[in-house]
């Protein structure tokens, strides 16, 4: 009974955030100053033997690119069961929301997930907490290409805008669209910076 309630919490959860707005803002200069003050935060309060690397990453990790005004954070864990028993208490404390959550899809493999707001309630970081062989770090690629190749940087501005505007209230279908595209340029990016 009790587990068929945490089921319904977290789907209801999960159907709010999903429909929460859409918002893409010019790009903001103090987004990476915002990622090095959330990142020293999160060392400081998480055990350094439990976590590795922490990098900035999604669209506000590049420059002159427009984004959701959320910092994507990802984090090297050395286990997701550690994270769970030991990181999340510590984060939940502090006021972020925790979902457990899969790669791609609704399909495994999943990873820890926070989400952390401000006083209006408003998402002002996305933490991903993955071990050191998630599919995740090739995130990495494609956002180093967009900062080394502004003219893609540009074509994926374009793209976002146009879908905010049409799924504004559908966070799902907003990714979904926008998947095409991040695969092809992530396949770009995997072919230049491994053609050594």
């Amino acid at each position: 009974m009790v587990i068929g309630k945490m089921e319904e919490t977290l789907k209801q959860k999960i159907q709010e955030l999903i429909r929460e707005e859409i918002e893409i803002v010019p790009y903001n200069p103090s987004w990476p100053l915002l990622f090095e003050k959330e990142k020293e935060f999160l060392q400081q309060i998480i055990p350094e033997n439990l976590i590795g690397k922490i990098e900035h990453f999604g669209s506000t990790a590049v420059s002159g690119l427009s984004a959701k005004p959320i910092i994507d954070i990802l984090v090297e864990v050395k286990s997701l069961e550690e994270t769970k028993s030991k990181i999340v208490p510590l984060l939940e404390a502090e006021g972020y929301e925790y979902l457990w959550r899969p790669t791609i899809g609704n399909e495994p493999p999943y990873y820890a997930w926070f989400i952390k707001r401000n006083s209006k309630g408003e998402r002002t970081y996305h933490i991903h907490m993955v071990e050191s062989d998630s599919e995740l770090w090739i995130r990495l690629l494609f956002r180093d290409y967009l900062k080394d190749f502004p003219a893609e940087s540009k074509r994926y501005d374009t793209l976002k805008k146009s879908l905010s505007k049409r799924f504004a209230h559908d966070r799902v279908e907003y990714t979904q669209q926008k998947t095409a595209y991040i695969l092809n340029v992530t396949n770009k990016a995997i072919a230049y910076y491994q053609r050594d």
